[in-house]
């Protein structure tokens, strides 16, 4: 068999109808992770009540040095929105994040491959994949250098250990790692230094044979100034399409002294995920024949064992500011397979990641400077076998990054001017297999990332903020490879060299409204991306079935986002989202079904127009709250044609909580897609043509028992 024949099998070939996943990479939480009580009602207004005395301390202040520097405050002229504890927990049952984020925060859409909320899952932001997004965690960048996505599958129950999320829409300011380029997403860790000792016990039923137990302990803060806390988490189901079931398990130990000005802090976090593979959708056919189709082998499985340690040291200065820099290491390795029956091909890939961030915090009366550099260096090995040990390949990525920003914020009167200047130089390095015929190679860019911006005080509680902001992106290792995994004689000359893919840019502007009142708050705006040079799959396909990416020369993004919150009955909340958009790739010539058609004012793929976000929560007496939440998302293109037979249909879901609150214990029942709407929650088109979906996550009920001690 060929060398060409062997790339052509590799799964990162992708199967008709595969999810528009990337190469299957193992990045790792490259941060300090800890985590907090999970408990509603009483117990949990106490937790924030003693968090809030907490946030006071100057160890808690020093702690958030570095989320400081990269977060928008209150007044920045950024679209944002900013995910506080109380309604994380509100709806965390162990889903992954992408499952939980979907309706706290306009314009995100997300889907799972297993028809639950648990696996693979992945998040789109004003219809943008997750390799857009920039994503870290304490200010460590998260997402793969090569790749440039993030696999939250990765972090069993990771919200367990989160204290607040910022999604920020558009360009945002500046931040460590890849390209904010449709928006960013901070995790800040709950802290690790407490007043009290203390841990909880949480276990969990549900259905698909899902299963949950985490537990934690923390020492509080000692008087030697120590503190320390961990946490394990073990989560399993059976998943809902046909074998696709899922095993997390991860564990965290962090450990620091939290000294007046000073703290380090140290800390780990390991972490294995098993499954049995879903990423290929069924057919209208098949599904109408069994809804839970899996074209997959039961027994082509993918496992991922990862590791992270951290040190940070964070000082407080005699100026009024605060210095924070973190060293980190992240090691990953796992396989997964790929069968062509009867051939058997299985895939290893293992990376090492080394880094480190430093930010500086200053204020001197109206004026706040912020301050931070970034740099990395990243290794990865891709190796494909024709089982049981035939080597096909051997190659190695290699990805180095270094960025540094400046961000002034000054306050005139009524007025706070915003400005955010940043610099960023990557470089990918190509180590081909011994074998592959061809020399090893390599490409830098550099990019330039202005911002600026002013937001303006109206009255009380009311401001009015906009902003412009360029940003660039270069291309990931997919978009170079056209989603091959090994570059060799025999494909090269389809790929050209790595100038073949441009970089892409944004200029974005944001213009809003933030109103807040005792019974409501309101935040309105309005945004205008316009990109050149956007990254698509509409190059002709290859040898192998690949579709080559390509340059889109023109294309734009805008809508109007609106989130609300109303407080104004006794014992009743109502609150959601809407985001209305227009999205258009204005002209290209489409290669992708060989012969080269020139498209004109199409719509881009997996853009809904219309998405919305609703729901009331209900506390009938102190100990009890009820809560319904719905969803409708509009109907999307599966593919930058606009055809009408490569359709995503609009749906509506429903969901349900109940939890009762017993004095340390608490139950939470928590329902999902309550009607069990029978739609799709994304798909893909092949290079032949033919259309696949990814079910909606089915009807289930999950029981949650949780013990605070």
């Amino acid at each position: 068999m060929s060398r060409r024949i062997f790339t052509r099998r590799a799964h990162v070939s992708r199967p008709e109808g595969a999810s528009a996943r990337p190469v299957r990479s193992s990045v790792f939480c490259a941060a300090a992770i800890t985590s907090a009580l999970l408990l509603p009602g009483a117990a949990l207004r106490a937790q924030t009540r003693a968090d809030s005395a907490r946030a006071d301390s100057a160890a808690r202040k020093i702690e958030g040095v570095t989320v400081q520097a990269i977060r928008a405050g209150s007044t920045a002229p950024i679209s944002q929105k900013t995910i506080e504890r109380a309604a994380l927990t509100q709806r965390h049952f162990g889903q992954d994040v992408p499952m939980l984020l979907v309706n706290a925060a306009p314009s995100l859409v997300a889907h799972t491959e297993t028809g639950t909320q648990w696996g693979y899952s992945y998040l789109r932001l004003r219809g943008l994949d997750q390799t857009r997004i920039n994503i870290t965690i304490d200010g460590v960048p998260l997402n793969d250098m090569e790749d440039q996505v993030l696999y939250f599958a990765n972090f069993a129950d990771l919200l367990s250990n989160v204290q607040s999320v910022q999604v920020q829409r558009g360009v945002g300011t500046s931040t460590a790692g890849t390209a904010s380029y449709a928006g960013s997403i901070n995790f800040e860790t709950v802290p690790v230094a407490r007043q009290k000792a203390g841990g909880d016990v949480q276990f969990q039923l549900g259905s698909f044979g899902a299963q949950r137990a985490t537990a934690s302990f923390n020492t509080g803060l000692t008087g030697s100034k120590f503190a320390a806390y961990g946490r394990v988490s073990a989560l399993r189901t059976n998943g809902y399409r046909d074998h696709s079931g899922v095993m997390g398990r991860s564990a965290f130990l962090g450990a620091g002294w939290f000294g007046e000005k000073n703290i380090v802090k140290l800390t780990t976090l390991v972490g294995l995920l098993a499954d049995t593979l879903s990423y290929v959708g069924g057919t209208r056919e098949q599904l109408a024949k069994n809804w839970r189709f899996n074209p997959l082998a039961p027994d082509e499985r993918d496992k991922f064992g990862q590791q992270m340690v951290s040190l940070a040291w964070s000082r407080a200065l005699a100026n009024g500011g605060s210095l924070n820099t973190t060293v980190y290491r992240n090691s990953a390795r796992g396989n997964y397979d790929y069968f062509e029956l009867p051939d058997r091909y299985r895939f290893n890939l293992a990376h090492t990641w080394y880094g480190v961030t430093s930010v500086y915090n200053v204020e001197r009366g109206a004026l706040t400077i912020n301050t931070g550099v970034n740099a990395n260096t990243y290794q990865r090995a891709h190796r494909g076998y024709f089982q049981p040990e035939t080597e096909l390949y051997d190659n190695t990525g290699h990805k180095q990054d270094a960025s540094g920003f400046v961000k002034l914020s000054y306050v005139a009167g009524k007025a706070t001017w915003f400005t955010d200047l940043q610099g960023r130089w990557a470089r990918f390095r190509y180590a081909p297999s011994e074998n592959a015929g061809i020399d090893e190679r390599g490409i830098d860019w550099m990019f330039f990332n202005p911002k600026a911006g002013v937001t303006y005080a109206l009255g009380r509680g009311l401001s009015a903020y906009t902003s412009y902001g360029i940003t660039s992106r270069e291309p990931a290792r997919n978009d170079l490879f056209g989603g091959e995994d090994d570059l060799n004689a025999g494909n090269v000359v389809a790929f050209g060299d790595f100038t073949r893919v441009k970089p892409e840019q944004l200029r974005d502007f944001e213009a809003g409204i933030n109103l807040t009142r005792r019974t409501f708050d309101v935040a309105a705006n309005v945004y205008s991306m316009d990109f050149r040079n956007d990254i698509a799959r509409i190059g002709a396909p290859t040898a192998s079935g690949a579709i080559l990416r390509r340059n889109v020369g023109s294309s734009y993004r805008r809508g109007l986002e609106v989130d609300w919150a109303y407080r104004g009955i006794d014992r009743v909340v109502l609150a959601g989202n809407a985001t209305w958009s227009t999205n258009r790739i204005q002209q290209f010539t489409d290669s992708s079904r060989g012969t080269p058609v020139v498209r004109r004012n199409v719509e881009p793929l997996l853009t809904p127009r219309f998405l919305s976000a609703h729901r009331i929560e209900v506390t009938p007496v102190q100990r009890l709250m009820v809560g319904l939440e719905g969803r409708y998302q509009s109907r999307a293109f599966l593919d930058n044609t606009s055809s009408p037979d490569r359709v995503l249909p609009d749906y509506y879901t429903l969901d349900a909580t109940a939890r009762l609150n017993l004095g340390r214990t608490t139950f939470t029942l928590r329902g999902q897609n309550l009607g069990d709407t029978r739609k799709f929650g994304s798909g893909a088109v092949s290079s032949s043509g033919r259309v696949r979906y990814f079910i909606l996550p089915a009807r289930a009920l999950f029981l949650t028992a949780a013990y605070d001690f």
